[in-house]
């Protein structure tokens, strides 16, 4: 399970190589940050996302990033309440 103090510290510590994007399971634009990190976009980038998820609730991120667990979670709760 991902957690969103620690997605908020990689963007601020190693945002400009895009340590939360791996964190967060985007590899893909990671490895864009890392490629483009000498022209200073991706350090604005990663302030204005870090600054996005400070603003954004536990819910909301779980939402958007934990989407696995929580069904996994429900599932579990259901089986838990027909008495499995």
């Amino acid at each position: 399970m991902k957690k969103k103090s620690i997605a908020t510290l990689l963007a601020m510590f190693l945002g400009t190589f895009g340590g939360h994007r791996f964190y967060l399971g985007s590899p893909i634009l990671g490895l864009l940050y890392i490629l483009f990190c000498w022209t200073g976009i991706p350090t604005i980038v990663s302030f204005i996302e870090m600054i996005i998820l400070i603003c954004m609730t536990d819910e909301e991120f779980d939402v958007k990033y934990n989407t696995e667990f929580m069904l996994q979670k429900q599932s579990f709760e259901r089986m838990k309440e027909a008495g499995w």
